[in-house]
């Protein structure tokens, strides 16, 4: 056995053993516990990508992808706070200065949880309406604003909040725990319940300078890219998670469960759905492993993969997941069953990281300029 399969079987075997069959339960309390986030942190999982001189695992896209959706299978919740860590990270390897990122990147690998602030009540997908303000003052910055729907930022230690400077747009590395700054959870949403999504409130939140990632002044159009595109990587490689979890189920029970006689797996509609299934899980698969590979390789057209990537596979877990509620019938609907999950978090997947609208519109102009 190779040395990258041994340690890829080894970091599942870790992963297994701190879920579990715990992720239903997870779903019902919406709440993943805190201990079981901060080993994986220790361990580097939930952002594997972080080169290894910042104590990083230093995984590529693709073996990162990989591992994104074999977490995934288990439970989108933990996935979801895996994208926000790795958004994170990603958004400081490319901002950030040499000290910022020898500062912070280590704490992200070493157990300290974050997220990154994007969304206000008038700025969704049209993020040149945020509003959010970081005013810069000789070694200090002051942040003012309120940010909605930020994915991991009840467990967060660290908030990255996009806002506007005097010049430009930038960063903030805000503590959460930093006089000014108030979440609060988001009540009984409906996918992914235990991704810790919160409401963000910013009054007059005083920090020192070195706080601003590069020192701000970015377009906000970079800064936006910047974060986007390592979520809408790791969103697609979630849903193909999704798809491989209701294959599973699906086909244990078309196996096991009786109808008139036959195994499920012998009525010819049923089967349908089976390789319809089969289909999405191997499209999304092959879409996401293309995308990944761009963004190994620096393709020019790697933002146009990534895009096409979180389009198609979440569009296909939305309908992959409904077809395994269709055929597990009454024994997947029942809240917090494998599939009933599926049938939620993968609607949210078509929301979050751009809309699926956004990503045909992206799609689009991109065909009208070839």
């Amino acid at each position: 056995m190779s040395t990258g399969v041994t340690e890829e079987t080894g970091e599942r075997a870790l992963i297994a053993g701190l879920v579990g069959d715990r992720p239903g339960v997870w779903d019902l309390a919406g709440e993943i516990p805190t201990a079981v986030l901060r080993e994986l942190g220790r361990q580097g999982l939930l952002c594997a990508q972080v080169p290894e001189r910042y104590t990083g695992r230093g995984y590529t896209s693709e073996r990162n992808g990989e591992l994104t959706a074999y977490v995934g299978s288990l439970c989108s919740s933990l996935r979801s706070v895996m994208t926000s860590q790795g958004m994170a990270a990603w958004t400081v390897q490319r901002l950030a200065d040499a000290g910022q990122r020898q500062a912070y990147l280590p704490l992200l690998t070493g157990g300290k949880l974050a997220a990154v602030a994007f969304s206000e009540t008038e700025a969704g997908s049209d993020l040149s309406a945020i509003g959010t303000r970081i005013t810069e003052g000789g070694d200090e910055v002051v942040v003012d604003g309120a940010k909605v729907w930020v994915t991991g930022a009840s467990y967060a230690d660290l908030v990255l909040v996009v806002g506007r400077c005097t010049d430009g747009a930038g960063v903030v590395v805000v503590p959460a725990d930093a006089p000014g700054v108030r979440i609060e959870k988001v009540a009984d949403p409906l996918g992914c319940r235990a991704a810790g999504h919160a409401s963000v409130r910013l009054d007059s939140v005083r920090l020192p300078s070195s706080a601003l990632l590069g020192g701000g002044g970015q377009p906000l159009p970079l800064l936006v890219t910047t974060a986007l595109a390592y979520g809408r990587m790791s969103v697609a490689w979630g849903c193909v998670g999704i798809l491989r979890a209701c294959l599973d189920a699906v086909t244990e029970h078309a196996r096991t469960r009786y109808q008139s006689g036959r195994p499920l797996a012998e009525h010819q509609l049923v089967v349908r759905h089976l390789a319809e299934l089969l289909v999405a899980e191997q499209s999304a698969t092959r879409v996401s492993e293309h995308a990944s590979r761009c963004w190994d390789g620096g393709a020019p057209d790697q933002v146009t993969a990534t895009v096409l990537a979180k389009y198609l596979s979440s569009v296909h877990a939305v309908r992959g997941a409904a077809s395994a509620v269709q055929v597990l019938a009454s024994a997947g609907a029942t809240d917090g069953h494998v599939v009933a999950r599926a049938y939620r978090d993968a609607k949210l997947m078509e929301i979050i990281e751009g809309s699926s609208e956004i990503c045909q519109l992206i799609l689009g102009q991109h065909a009208l300029s070839r």
